[in-house]
């Protein structure tokens, strides 16, 4: 295709959403900020319409519920008529995108309600209901009957509403929901009831896709995926729900050519060799297709495609006794940006699929092969998109019930304390850790977990650390990044403003590995791309492009300096402007790329190449 083909025919689609916004006038974008490109591209009547679960792919018997919900905010002890107005699902309904940016808080709720109906090819199935993500307690129904409730805002849940569905015709959806932001004990990350610095604005409510699909009574309903490149093999256990079924046939694909098969009776963990195996890494990011079936007297009952990689994530010691990241038995030096995962029209809800991956491939233009997720968890389509990129992705816990003292020196006992959270906080932590796990065990470019960061709600630290780390062997464990400190997980993670810094080798290198877990900041607001005119802030500000990319590029030679004295890893801050921090290598609003792509690379480039030797 021409370059003049594909400009008329991106025009035409631009101009084809514009019209399906246009005539449809009970929704229309809250104007007042800036806004990203793909803003003008979102259709109520078709949003986000991409399967929302790419490693457990169940395509066909599935129906996406996003669009125009009805919407209403009351006080807690009122239940409304839900008829204030139409919210576009699945935007927080603070966001410019949902239509309607009002901010709800601990006194209030906010209720949605929806119609749908059961396609012909569903009927006489289970049909389960899916939310990729409810910010923060919600309470589901059909048909005014309540199917369950749910307390987390960054981890996916489902309800099987069979028993609750009208035999034929309409289905009626209400979902409550209370989110206390900061006002509560709950995982909240950078959200706060009053934004300012860094700490941003609340999400409250649905913010990924809601769907239904039908199954069998027997049915697959998870996977638990487990490389080992050592053994080459790789260990599938298939979650199965319901009775009946007898087999499970487990099978590993290289395109079309099969590698790896092997048919079970019962369940438990299932283990494919695989010879020769075409190893994961970021300069070559090769995935093997999976494919479960369930069988039931030699009947297939259901089946479910997915995807792994051959890749493993560890620690060894280089030529002078440092502890080194690896993966696959090898150094590579991870570099990345901290990426929050903001957005100025949709905040934690991309526009559109193209905008979600976006992100990922302006970080993989730039040279970096590593993303640090800050304080939030992202829908499963940005994780397949990092799998397929060969971006290594840090995974942070998303933060809540702040206020323990922080001391971001390691080995310097003075401020750090752990927080004395309640029964109940602490509750909610665990609980919301462990699903995010679970939910995010499968994803190949995840190779650290990090429990804590910078002391913000930090508890029992050794602890927590432990269970990570027991939860899932496979990854490393950054206990704290930036502190507090305690001889326990694989890393030492400190953050340094501005300039690049190193825990020392000579006291914590020979038991962790030794990383830069945030620096720079550097600061350039951008005229006409930023979230308000003035108090704009970075770490260290600048008034051109060139005086911000030579301080950069002084940066990257005093990291070439650190790689060899025991440095493994580090991450600048950050991807984008997010509200009224401006030091993102690109606007907010992804409409100005602040440094060359080409001549970053050139600069990332040089720290990949740097030797070191892994004792073997």
């Amino acid at each position: 295709m021409n370059k003049k083909v594909s400009l008329i025919l991106s025009l035409l689609g631009l101009s084809l959403s514009l019209s399906a916004q246009q005539q449809d006038k009970s929704w229309s974008m809250v104007k007042g900020k800036i806004s990203s490109p793909w803003a003008q591209e979102v259709n109520p009547k078709n949003v986000l319409p991409e399967y929302p679960r790419p490693q457990l792919e169940r395509m066909g018997n599935w129906k996406n519920l996003n669009g125009l919900w009805d919407y209403a905010i009351s006080e807690k002890s009122q239940r409304p008529a839900i008829n204030q107005g139409k919210i576009l699902v699945p935007f927080a309904v603070e966001s410019a995108l949902s239509g309607v940016g009002k901010t709800v808080g601990k006194d209030s709720l906010l209720w949605y309600k929806t119609v749908f109906t059961l396609p012909a090819n569903m009927k006489g199935k289970e049909i389960l209901l899916h939310f990729g993500a409810v910010d923060w307690r919600s309470t589901v129904s059909i048909n005014g009957k309540e199917v369950g409730k749910h307390e987390g805002g960054f981890d996916p849940f489902s309800f099987n509403i069979t028993p609750f569905l009208n035999k034929s015709g309409k289905q009626t959806l209400t979902v409550e929901v209370w989110d206390p932001t900061d006002d509560g004990p709950q995982p909240r990350g950078k959200q706060v009831k009053k934004p300012e610095g860094i700490w941003y604005t609340p999400v409250t409510g649905i913010w990924q896709t809601v769907w239904i699909e039908a199954v069998n009574k027997s049915h697959i309903g998870h996977l638990k995926i487990t490389p080992d490149i050592d053994q080459q093999t790789v260990s599938v256990t298939p979650a199965i729900n319901g009775s009946g079924a007898d087999q499970i046939k487990v099978s590993a694909w290289d395109g079309a050519t099969k590698v790896a098969e092997e048919v079970a009776d019962g369940t438990g963990a299932i283990i494919l060799k695989i010879a020769n195996p075409k190893l994961w890494s970021p300069k070559s990011p090769f995935l093997y297709d999976l494919k479960v079936e369930l069988m039931a007297k030699n009947k297939k009952v259901d089946e479910v495609k997915s995807y792994f990689a051959m890749r493993k994530s560890s620690m060894g010691k280089d030529q002078n006794g440092i502890q080194r990241m690896l993966l696959n038995n090898e150094f590579v030096f991870q570099y990345g940006p901290l990426d929050q995962g903001w957005w100025p029209d949709g905040l934690y809800t991309a526009p559109t699929d193209a905008a979600l991956k976006f992100d990922i491939d302006k970080t993989k233009e730039m040279g970096f092969n590593m993303i640090r997720k800050h304080i939030k968890v992202e829908p499963a389509r940005w994780y397949y998109y990092c799998d397929k990129a060969g971006m290594l992705v840090w995974q942070d816990m998303p933060s809540g019930d702040l206020g323990n003292g922080w001391e971001n020196r390691p080995g310097v006992l003075d401020h750090g304390s752990d927080q004395n959270r309640t029964a109940e906080s602490e509750a909610y932590y665990r609980k919301e850790w462990n699903a995010i796990i679970e939910a995010l065990y499968n994803v190949p470019s995840i190779v650290v977990w990090t429990p804590f960061n910078e002391a913000w709600g930090q508890f029992k630290t050794v602890e927590i650390a432990r269970w990570t780390k027991e939860k899932d062997p496979s990854r490393l464990v950054n206990t704290a990044s930036g502190g507090n400190f305690h001889p326990v997980g694989d890393i030492i993670d400190l953050h340094n403003y501005p300039h690049p810094a190193m825990p020392s080798p000579d006291y914590f290198g020979k038991d962790y590995a030794l990383v830069l877990g945030e620096f720079g900041g550097l600061g350039l607001p951008v005229d006409g791309h930023v979230w308000q005119q003035k108090n704009n802030w970075g770490y260290q500000s600048f008034k051109n492009k060139t005086d911000l990319f030579n301080k950069y590029g002084q940066f990257m030679k005093r990291l070439q300096e650190l790689i060899p004295l025991g440095l493994s890893a580090g991450v600048y801050t950050q991807t984008t402007d997010v509200e009224v921090e401006t030091n993102g290598l690109m606007t907010y609003d992804r409409k100005d790329i602040k440094f060359s792509e080409a001549q970053m690379k050139a600069l990332h480039d040089k720290l990949y190449q740097i030797n070191v030797t892994v004792q073997k």
